[in-house]
């Protein structure tokens, strides 16, 4: 974020400030000796200006434009101010409207953020003043307001500059109080879903067993079983479970199959008809299958696969060495093997 005074108001008021100095100048061109010097120094401050207020250039000042505009302070101080009788009667009014252009000049190149070259301007033009005229000058041709001019640049610039940092800061805090509000509130949904979803399931069974007094039969027994596997699933399977999902993996824990689910963040960037496939292809698999054991596991995001499902079946030397009748560590038979595509294909 970014405080600051619109950038057109400013580039208006300095070149309102700069022309109304170049119309004093011509006002009191008479009072030099010699205006020749006087109008070759208008042309440089007006170019000086001009280059200096174009649009669509970087906030910050390049030094070489910083070094260009001092070098005009000097040289238009150079050119007008031998022209000039400090002593004249009635002193010199309007005709040390170099002094107010250079201030202005200065203040330009200070709102620029080029503050040191802004003040060696300034330095100059003191020095100037008081090598030509003496130190009682400073104060009676305004070289003390063009100082001032620079230096209320100087501390503008440099408290907006502050502002800005500190707004900026506010901002990235109010967007990771909002992050993490968001996530608070994410979590509080996931786990009242998770809630409902197991008391779901849960409460029959509980007021069955309430019921009997803790007297299950072994289908009951083993129906809690299988509602363990359905609440474990809830806490690790997330997006790999929907309705039909449930259904077919409750019917294959039924039917004898151990059904594991893995869900490792895969599915969380596909959108909702992507996602649909991806299970019901995976309930097709969970239904179809011969294997004993299960397994389904998400996919890196960056992968092309969304799901993986392996089916194992235990060979014959797996249930010879389940028996203790071989020590051979042969792996159980691959009954299934298939990679549900992220898209459709």
């Amino acid at each position: 974020m970014r405080i600051g005074v619109p950038r057109a108001l400013i580039v208006t008021m300095a070149a309102i400030f700069s022309a109304y100095h170049i119309v004093l100048g011509l006002y009191t061109i008479d009072v030099p000796a010699n205006p020749i010097p006087v109008l070759a120094a208008m042309a440089l401050y007006a170019g000086a200006t001009t280059v200096s207020l174009l649009p669509g250039q970087p906030e910050r000042m390049p030094t070489s434009r910083a070094i260009a505009n001092v070098l005009v302070c000097i040289a238009m101080a150079l050119l007008i101010a031998p022209q000039l009788d400090p002593a004249r009667e009635g002193g010199l009014g309007y005709a040390t409207w170099y002094v107010a252009a250079i201030g202005t000049l200065m203040t330009i190149t200070s709102t620029r953020r080029r503050h040191l070259f802004a003040w060696i301007g300034i330095a100059a033009l003191v020095v100037h003043t008081i090598v030509w005229g003496g130190p009682g000058l400073l104060l009676g041709i305004g070289v003390i307001g063009s100082a001032a001019w620079v230096a209320v640049s100087h501390i503008l610039s440099r408290a907006l500059l502050k502002a800005s940092a500190d707004a900026a800061r506010f901002a990235r805090a109010e967007r990771e109080a909002t992050d993490w509000q968001a996530a608070q509130e994410a979590h509080l949904y996931e786990r009242q879903f998770r809630l409902g979803q197991t008391s779901t399931m849960a409460v029959p069974m509980l007021r069955a067993i309430e019921q009997s007094g803790g007297e299950l039969t072994e289908e009951q027994r083993q129906e809690c079983l299988h509602l363990e596997g359905a609440i474990r699933d809830e806490i690790r399977g997330r997006r790999l479970l929907d309705d039909e999902v449930r259904r077919e993996v409750m019917a294959a824990r039924r039917r004898g199959v151990t059904v594991t689910l893995f869900d490792e963040g895969g599915l969380d960037e596909l959108d909702d008809p992507s996602l649909a496939r991806v299970l019901g292809t995976l309930a097709e698999a969970i239904r179809s299958t011969s294997a004993t054991r299960v397994i389904a596991r998400t996919a890196p995001p960056d992968s092309d696969i969304a799901v993986t499902v392996v089916g194992l079946t235990p060979s014959a030397t797996a249930r010879a060495r389940e028996l203790g009748e071989s020590d051979d560590d042969d792996d159980d038979a691959v009954d299934l093997w298939l990679e549900i595509p992220r898209t459709s294909r």
